[in-house]
């Protein structure tokens, strides 16, 4: 970064349908005396509409509140009960160390000596008298207690905050809380748009729009998401032992947030508005030194509050666990997605319902392909283990069979427990000898659900070290404690001896990607999804894109997050460079799908893609993704089927391709409502991009009768979204790779030349570097890249869904 400091000026981006100019935010603003109860200029909107969003996520307002109460609850349980634990119980006795004499009229002889319960716990004034003595465990309750009364007034606070919501809701929604949960957030948000022409919520602005909505809830996590595309965030560690880890815990991004946007000393002025000193880069060096500072204090208090957060860590995650292990200890080889591997998949402007949504959908086939993995030591090691804790655990359960009084024998039932949870661990260990798996058909199966997949995960799904990349997106749940455990003694570490050294890239990153939008305040300009700014070429955006190194986001973030959110909300207007990368993808489609399969075909073959794929009870989205990514396998294959004779050898993108443009009404696209630029949008407000022509919709109506069903409708647009990005992923990588004019049956015409080549031309391109998971290689930045990023025209905030 050696000459960030002549990058970029941080600049403000103006909107056409403002309501005041700036300067007059404090004008008095007349309303009408039927909206005395009104929620009309709302100073807060970021709070205002992240409430809303977690009032529909979370039930309304009896779950939300009940979820507090027991919070509270649970934490003074913890607290009293390993309180009780320490002090108020007679160990010796309860574990028969000490003898028990008990002496009384009709006591039978031979239950003298049996201890009973009440026997091990001390009466409550010597209970109190232990506590009392030890100073250590009256000061941590001194700290509980405060900590406790701080959530106490939190939940008060949230019980006000939220019973507006919920007068929201009814009053100005119209929605009832019995029928909250008929509603998606989509219906919610239609409503919001609606509800501002009429009470101007925000008075800067005549109209909302869906992408304004998004910014205000996800302000603070599309700058989390892009320093991590960034690999800005010191979240991959190079170990001497262990090598290269990923280590990204609650904690630590609970510090990386308090650092950066909402605590003492952090970059943002308030919750809209970064400070307006790091906005200018002249004293870029010493905010970097004052940024360092803070880190500094920072991780010196984690450091000082380590021991009681450890102990909190431990205490929580053994009351947490300790059942569940017991009961099922075979769910400590289960897997999550870590939170790592929710920032590097998340696309900008991305809710958390639609992000939970996509990786659910993502993790069978994520585990499928993790499980296709497995080690032939480990496996004879396991098989053998199982056999030998299998046979003593087998003459013990049969002498307690035969016996009960087996079951009395000192550690007995320890042993039982123990030879139960270590032949669950070994069988994990053991493959399924009957299943054969494809590592390159299932890694292409998770990509159509997490949409990202770095380069070199293409043509390696077979080696160990895809799989331990992979691995640090789903990680195992014995993993996510272990890390959860360590956290509050790595992260004092993390923060004083790796993140005070990225101060001054903190410091430009924060100038050079945040705008100012009228009406919604700084945003991270990732968030825009402007292609023109911050598009990558190699992601069909060439000649289409200015940004240098720098600016780009990795892994074609731009471009498929513009995708998502067009779909997610079609009736989103996009601006005018985003409109054109659409509509020329869209041409572009067209093209490719001529040479591809045709749409029929491969919904004649989901059946059997389905079961190649090992999709059991697949859905008609979920035959119709099958049915693209196990094609090129049929027809590669010769297995029996329609008469492929006069059938291409066939690709994923163009089999991607075919069903893409089937769902297409119209080759061309038509004009928007106010603007020359294209709108590619469909009339329902749930529905896909491409509109689905009759045809199509009969042969899906034959193999899932609730096609035209709402949450049917949703589930297509995200098979839509995973077609385009397995067919953005193959064009990328076609690109990528030097075009050879013999030997292809397809050539893949760039998007710039769709209007203007007539025949098919060999495109020359050197291959790029290969990137790591997450990876970003800071280059020196080049002439034409010096210019502002938020100089030319002027993206349209205020279109209307």
């Amino acid at each position: 970064m050696a000459n960030l400091e002549a990058y970029q000026e941080y600049q403000r981006i103006e909107d056409f349908e403002e309501d005041s100019p700036p300067g007059e935010e404090d004008l008095l603003v007349h309303v009408p005396e039927g909206l005395k109860d009104s929620w009309h200029h709302i100073k807060n909107l970021d709070n205002f509409f992240t409430r809303i969003y977690h009032f529909h996520q979370k039930n309304g307002f009896s779950c939300m509140m009940l979820s507090e109460f027991f919070e509270l609850v649970q934490f003074l349980f913890v607290v009293t009960f390993t309180t009780f634990l320490f002090n108020c119980v007679e160990y010796d006795v309860l574990f028969a160390n000490r003898a028990v004499n008990h002496t009384g009229p009709g006591q039978n002889p031979l239950d003298r000596n049996k201890v009973t319960l009440p026997d091990a716990i001390l009466p409550s004034q010597q209970c109190t008298e232990r506590i009392q003595e030890n100073s250590w465990i009256i000061f941590l309750l001194i700290m509980a207690t405060i900590f406790w009364i701080y959530r106490l007034v939190k939940v008060f606070c949230n019980i006000l905050s939220y019973w507006e919501i919920r007068q929201f809701y009814i009053k100005a929604l119209k929605i009832r809380m019995d029928d909250l949960c008929n509603f998606t957030w989509q219906e919610v948000q239609d409503r919001l748009i609606s509800l501002q022409r009429e009470q101007q919520m925000c008075i800067h602005k005549k109209e909302l729009t869906e992408l304004d909505i998004y910014h205000r809830i996800l302000r603070f996590k599309n700058y989390m998401v892009a320093m991590v595309n960034k690999s800005l965030l010191p979240v991959q560690l190079q170990l001497p032992l262990l090598g290269n880890l990923v280590f990204l815990t609650q904690g630590l991004k609970y510090n990386f947030e308090l650092i950066l946007f909402w605590g003492p000393g952090s970059l943002f002025q308030n919750k809209w508005n970064l400070h307006p000193k790091y906005k200018r880069a002249g004293n870029r060096l010493e905010l970097a030194q004052k940024l360092s500072r803070v880190i500094l204090l920072m991780g010196l208090a984690n450091l000082l509050l380590c021991p009681f957060i450890l102990v909190w860590q431990v205490l929580y995650a053994f009351f947490s666990y300790t059942e569940v292990i017991r009961r099922e200890p075979g769910s400590l080889g289960a897997r999550r997605w870590s939170l790592y591997g929710r920032l590097y998949l998340r696309h900008f402007n991305e809710l958390d319902h639609e992000l939970h949504g996509r990786l659910g959908r993502g993790y069978k086939p994520t585990s499928k392909y993790m499980n296709s993995f497995s080690s032939p030591l480990l496996a004879v090691l396991a098989k053998n283990v199982a056999f030998f804790s299998g046979s003593v655990l087998a003459v013990l359960i049969a002498l307690t069979v035969y016996d009960e009084d087996v079951l009395t024998v000192q550690h007995i039932l320890t042993a039982i427990t123990v030879l139960g949870v270590v032949i669950t661990v070994t069988r994990s260990f053991i493959p399924d000898e009957h299943m054969v798996w494809c590592p390159e058909q299932l890694l292409q199966c998770v990509l159509a659900h997490i949409h990202y997949m770095p380069d070199h995960w293409r043509g390696t799904a077979n080696k160990s070290e895809t799989r331990d990349e992979v691995a640090q997106l789903l990680q195992y749940k014995a993993v996510f404690i272990l890390e959860e455990l360590l956290s509050p003694i790595v992260t004092p570490f993390i923060l004083i001896f790796i993140l005070r050294n990225r101060s001054l890239e903190i410091i430009d990153f924060f100038r050079n990607f945040t705008v100012e939008v009228v009406g919604v305040g700084d945003i991270c300009s990732f968030a825009q999804m402007d292609i023109r700014r911050h598009g990558n070429p190699m992601w069909m955006s060439e000649g289409q894109t200015e940004a240098s190194v720098y600016q780009q986001a990795e892994n074609g973030k731009t471009e498929l997050s513009l995708m998502h959110f067009t779909i997610k909300n079609p009736r989103w207007q996009p601006p005018q460079e985003s409109s054109v990368f659409i509509s020329h993808l869209k041409e572009k489609v067209h093209h490719d799908a001529q040479t591809g399969p045709p749409a029929q075909l491969l919904l004649s073959e989901a059946p059997l893609c389905s079961s190649l794929l090992s999709n059991d009870s697949a859905s008609a989205p979920d035959n119709l993704l099958a049915s693209v990514l196990a094609h090129p396998v049929l027809t590669a294959s010769g297995l029996p089927g329609r008469d492929r004779r006069f059938l291409p050898p066939s690709t994923a993108a163009s089999a991607a391709a075919s069903v893409l443009a089937s769902l297409s009404t119209s080759q061309l696209p038509h004009a928007g409502r106010s603007r020359s630029h294209v709108h590619l949008t469909s009339t329902h407000p749930d529905g896909p991009m491409y509109r689905s022509d009759r045809t199509f919709i009969d042969s899906m109506s034959a193999s899932d009768s609730r096609v035209h069903s709402t949450p049917l409708l949703s589930e297509f647009a995200s098979a839509e979204m995973s077609l385009h990005a397995i067919y953005m992923h193959e064009v990328h990588q076609q690109s990528a790779l030097p075009q050879r004019a013999s030997g292809q049956w397809q050539n893949l015409i760039p998007m710039r030349d769709l209007n203007t080549t007539t025949g098919t031309h060999a495109v020359s391109l050197s291959m790029p570097t290969p990137l790591r998971l997450g990876g970003w290689t800071e280059e020196e930045e080049e002439d034409e890249g010096e210019e502002e990023i938020n100089s030319g025209s002027t993206p349209k905030e205020d279109a209307k869904e």
